[in-house]
């Protein structure tokens, strides 16, 4: 096998088209695939790349397009739907697994899959986007000032994004569900918006407020820190309804609601504009505390959070093909380091001196 050619599922949704598109600036060599023929087959010509069409559940022909590369990058979701497929196929294909998502429930899935995977010599690494990359070398990074940290807070924003076809329906998927922290080290369902604060990213203060971020679980395995909260930016009017959500959520989780609000989704673009992406700009903040009461902070600046993506997906997926991974589930910078998120280009890190 080619040690620069990986399938790319999902090719021809918004993140995907931007993996695809940057790949060749890498060195790599993506077979796209998808379940719909067009749009596949006009970008396969547009970058000259080969191509294949399949549905996921149409498992020969997903095992038939694994056994051709060594690794797939999984673009499509949302995730909690498609993950599985692609991992059980991984599993009897003996194809390591990279995936861009940010849901909690998929990343604890894919944990319960760490046994086979040993076994069979694969890696399984669920999150290598935006969701979870900067926040979980963040955390790796303050895990390593404060070693006996047992309290971890995250929060990210963004300066001038907008959200993709892909990543809107997936919060369409989660309305009226709630939020989570980590608690004592386990997984607690908490009201969306539990806790709000102002923190100073370095270029703007924002408020930002508790959501159901990938690193209540990826950071407890990357950290082992047992209390974990994950933030991020909102208005502080958005905030203050979320009070009174226990009347309204019954709702939101109706399959109408629910229907209603991916039928908006897809009469918008399918994400930012090249030139909003150029401009945009995702920010970062970490705090870590002891028992003692002694806290450690940091912040970063990255690029916009699909551009990101696509740049730390490939980042990975070529220190795959160049043997550097670790079997079985693991985390970005579990196996990469807390200094992964910085050979992003366009990423800077400081502390904060309080």
């Amino acid at each position: 096998m080619e040690n620069n050619k990986f399938l790319l599922y999902g090719a021809n949704g918004y993140t995907g088209r931007l993996i695809a598109g940057l790949a060749a600036s890498y060195g790599l060599v993506p077979v796209l695939a998808g379940r719909k023929k067009k749009p596949i087959e006009d970008l396969a010509k547009e970058l000259d790349l080969d191509y294949r069409v399949f549905s996921l559940k149409d498992a020969r022909s997903l095992e038939n397009a694994l056994l051709e590369v060594p690794l797939v990058l999984h673009a499509a979701g949302p995730f909690q739907f498609t993950s599985r497929f692609m991992i059980e196929a991984c599993l009897v294909t003996n194809t390591h697994y990279l995936d861009i998502t940010g849901e909690i429930s998929v990343f604890e899935q894919a944990k319960k899959y760490n046994d086979k995977a040993k076994a069979a010599g694969l890696m399984i690494m669920p999150g290598v986007g935006f969701d979870v990359v900067p926040t979980d070398c963040m955390a790796k990074y303050l895990k390593e000032k404060l070693p006996d940290a047992n309290q971890l807070k995250l929060a990210f924003a963004s300066i001038g994004g907008a959200y993709s076809h892909g990543t809107a329906m997936t919060m369409a998927e989660g309305l009226g569900e709630g939020s989570a922290a980590r608690i004592n080290g386990k997984i607690t369902p908490q009201p969306l918006g539990k806790k709000g604060m102002w923190l100073d990213f370095g270029l703007k203060k924002m408020f930002v407020m508790t959501i159901p971020w990938g690193d209540i679980s990826t950071a407890y395995f990357t950290t082992g820190i047992p209390n974990i909260e994950t933030y991020t930016a909102a208005s502080p009017k958005t905030f203050k309804y979320l009070k009174w959500q226990k009347l309204y959520n019954w709702i939101l989780r109706t399959s109408f609601a629910k229907n209603y609000v991916k039928n908006k989704i897809n009469q918008k673009p399918a994400g930012p504009s090249e030139e909003m992406r150029a401009k945009a700009k995702s920010l970062i903040w970490g705090e870590v505390a002891n028992e003692a009461g002694v806290k450690i902070s940091a912040r970063m600046v990255c690029a916009e959070g699909y551009t990101l993506t696509a740049m730390s997906s490939l980042l990975i997926c070529k220190k795959v093909l160049s043997d550097q991974f670790e079997i079985g589930y693991q985390t970005p910078a579990s196996v990469y380091g807390a200094d992964l998120i910085l050979e992003v280009p366009g990423t800077t890190r400081e502390d904060i001196h309080l």
